[in-house]
């Protein structure tokens, strides 16, 4: 007996065991996505997920899961013979964040391949996730590249791999479920698409229905076995009930009505493409089967677009997922079911006077709430089989309604203490042109700055360390050449041996760290000044997004500076720290910068190969202390002697202007501009600035 927690076990979260069951009834819907906060069992329920997948049938020896009833024509292991196979448990394949691309797909023996003419391949972890579970943990942490050749083989239910002209295709079909916690960092729209069903997890604020969450987690850690057994009937019902929804799903029928629904849903939401109104479909369909119906109801279709939509609905970093249940009841019912209950006659005229009054083109209320509604439905779970002893209201769905929200920068203002002035609301968000850090780099894949990448155009050649990943084959051959003679070459081939391999150096582009150091002090008080401010950080860190880079926040004022955000990858958290910014008090330049030098230091030690790019908005003014501007100068030689590149944003305005943002520039080894000219392209000039301030230190 497996001793992993128990999936029945699991308290609450019906919306994450419903998603997760109806990819296990149709994995064609294209995976899970869960998003929620640390220590909220996202990994507990993935896992025990695993062990309530009927056992699959093989043939035997086959590296690739090749069902023996119908046997892969194209298997690398292949082909192979008519026979029953064996039999063995669903697997479940954790993919960890440092995963190399051959660790992923699979790796061929190019060395093998040019002296023998042999594909000896290595299979990778999409071979052996075939026919199971492919787990992800902190999927937004992994590289693009990655997820992207993982969701492609989902969708195609193949792999592709292919070295210099050779190339291995074999079958990768399998339940993905990705987790992720939203403060380390969201996937960018485009991947979020690529889910099939996405839901928002959160601990519950039931005093209740956490006793009994730890009660269960105690009792399965003291005595795993024992625990296992309790939940044994359970389990082996709702396994049950996992076959005898995937022998239903094939004679269930997607009426015309209930696709009316469906494609209307995705119209009034007004998402991009056709992927979501056929996951919808899939699902369903799906959730019909599991019912144990033949036919598609409108509560189908509902509980769908619940789980299908909130994270398609996303369009920037600072969006949080979410959908608008009125809005989606609305659609539902001018698009009725034909399948759903018969109505009252008041129901159906109410209905129809709507439907009425609606197509006279009234589109005021067309916006969604953008707000977070997490993708939770009524009466949870779809049929998920009683708890066994959870507390009262443990079948509810609190995480639906708890999803981490990011303050609005054109909200009411925040209190402001004394001596404080509120925060204001930020300017409109510009798109600004490329800031990078000078030189050649080797840091995590990015868009920003130069780099030595894995990735990219080839620019030269050198011995391989360790395994061989991207074969430079022109200087191969030509290491090889003047050998053949004494290598007893006699036909037409190229005797190669392992020192003959060459590995192709690229370069492509790199994620930085820009740390941002906010002056919020009295004399950046002024409305406008501090709008403009706002809205030029929030330009900045859309840009970051854009370039996969971590931020950071410091802001200083009063005698102190504040690390109001440490250096993350979530820029949503970082527009959140900034839409709340009080300003008042004294101007401690010296403190921001010092505080900015610790930051940096750390994270030079944490990930010594990610380069940073300072960013100091400021009117350079310093005051507070004794000698306040002698120390603030003092600070920025700190960074001028790192080498550290940096970025000045001069706030200073009005007729007379003291240029002590150009000063402090001038000590950091950067450039200023000020703040009349960040909008447009008046970033492209600051660009060059940096770059070539930076060369001349040098």
């Amino acid at each position: 007996m497996s001793t992993r927690y128990p999936f029945t076990a699991v308290v609450g979260m019906d919306d994450l065991r419903l998603a997760l069951l109806l990819n296990a009834v149709s994995p064609a819907v294209g995976g899970v996505l869960v998003r929620g906060e640390k220590g909220t069992a996202k990994s507990t329920a993935v896992r025990a997920l695993a062990d309530l997948l009927p056992e699959v049938a093989v043939v035997a020896g086959c590296r690739f899961s090749c069902d023996p009833a119908g046997p892969d024509d194209r298997c690398p292991d292949g082909p192979h013979e008519a026979g029953p196979g064996v039999a063995r448990a669903a697997r479940m394949v954790e993919l960890p964040v440092g995963a190399s691309e051959d660790r992923l797909v699979g790796a061929l023996d190019i060395e093998r391949a040019l002296g023998e003419g042999v594909k000896a391949f290595e299979p990778g972890l999409l071979a052996d996730a075939h026919r199971g579970i492919l787990y992800v943990d902190e999927v937004n942490l992994l590289h693009d590249h990655l997820i992207d050749l993982l969701l492609d083989a989902a969708a195609m239910g193949s792999s592709y791999v292919e070295r210099e002209g050779v190339s291995v295709r074999h079958a990768a079909r399998f339940l993905l479920v990705g987790t992720m916690n939203p403060e380390e960092g969201e996937l960018r729209p485009q991947l979020l698409d690529r889910f099939g069903l996405t839901v928002e997890v959160a601990a519950s604020r039931e005093p209740e229905q956490r006793v009994e969450v730890v009660r269960r987690r105690l009792a399965h850690d003291d005595d795993p076995v024992a625990f296992a057994s309790r939940w044994a009937a359970e389990e082996g019902a709702l396994r049950a009930r996992i076959v005898a929804a995937r022998e239903l799903l094939p004679s269930v029928v997607l009426g015309d009505a209930a696709l009316l629904q469906i494609a209307a849903t995705c119209a009034a939401f007004e998402v991009d493409g056709m992927r979501a109104d056929i996951v919808m479909a899939r699902t369903a369909t799906a959730l019909a089967a599991w019912d144990g119906r033949t036919d598609v109801t409108s509560e189908d279709v509902r509980q769908a677009a619940l789980l299908a939509l909130p994270h398609r609905r996303r369009r920037n970093p600072f969006d949080a997922p979410g959908l608008d249940q009125d809005k989606l009841d609305e659609t539902l019912d001018r698009f009725k079911n034909d399948n759903a209950p018969p109505e009252s006659p008041e129901s159906t005229e109410s209905t129809e006077s709507t439907e009425s009054t609606e197509s006279t083109g009234n589109e005021d209320d067309d916006d969604p709430d953008p707000g977070p509604q997490g993708p939770g439905g009524p009466g949870g779970g779809g049929g998920i089989p009683p708890q066994g002893g959870a507390p009262d209201g443990a079948a509810g769905s609190p995480q639906a309604s708890q999803a981490p929200e990011v303050p609005e920068t054109s909200g009411a203002p925040s209190p402001a203490g004394p001596g404080e002035r509120a925060a204001v609301q930020a300017a409109e968000p510009f798109r600004t042109k490329m800031l990078s850090v000078p030189g050649l780099g080797e840091g995590a894949a990015g868009r920003r700055s130069r780099a030595r990448t894995e990735h990219g155009r080839t620019t030269g050649s050198r011995r391989p360390q360790g395994a061989l990943t991207k074969l430079h084959l022109a200087a191969t051959v030509q290491a090889a050449a003047p050998h053949q003679r004494a290598r007893g070459r006699s036909g037409r081939g190229l005797v190669v041996r392992r020192d003959d391999l060459r590995q192709a150096t690229r370069e492509g582009r790199e994620g930085n760290l820009v740390l941002f150091v906010v002056d919020a002090s009295g004399s950046m008080a002024a409305r406008q000044r501090m709008s403009a401010v706002k809205g030029a950080v929030l330009s900045l860190l859309l840009d970051a997004y854009q370039r996969r880079d971590k931020v950071g926040l410091i802001t200083f004022r009063g005698k102190d500076a504040e690390l109001a955000l440490p250096p993350t990858s979530s820029v949503d958290a970082a527009a959140a720290r900034l839409a709340t910014l009080p300003t008042g008090g004294r101007t401690p330049l010296a403190a921001g910068l010092l505080k900015a030098h610790d930051v940096l230091r750390v994270e030079r030690l944490r990930d010594p190969s990610r380069r940073p790019l300072l960013v100091v908005v400021t009117d350079g003014r310093a005051t507070g202390g004794p000698e306040p501007v002698a120390l603030g100068t003092r600070a920025a030689r700190l960074h001028a002697a790192e080498g550290t590149a940096s970025v000045v944003v001069d706030c200073e305005s009005g007729m007379v202007r003291l240029g002590l943002a150009g000063e402090l520039a001038r000590e950091l080894g950067g450039s200023a501009v000020t703040l009349d000219e960040l909008r447009a392209d008046s970033i492209a000039g600051l660009v060059k600035d940096v770059q070539g301030t930076s060369r001349r230190a040098a």
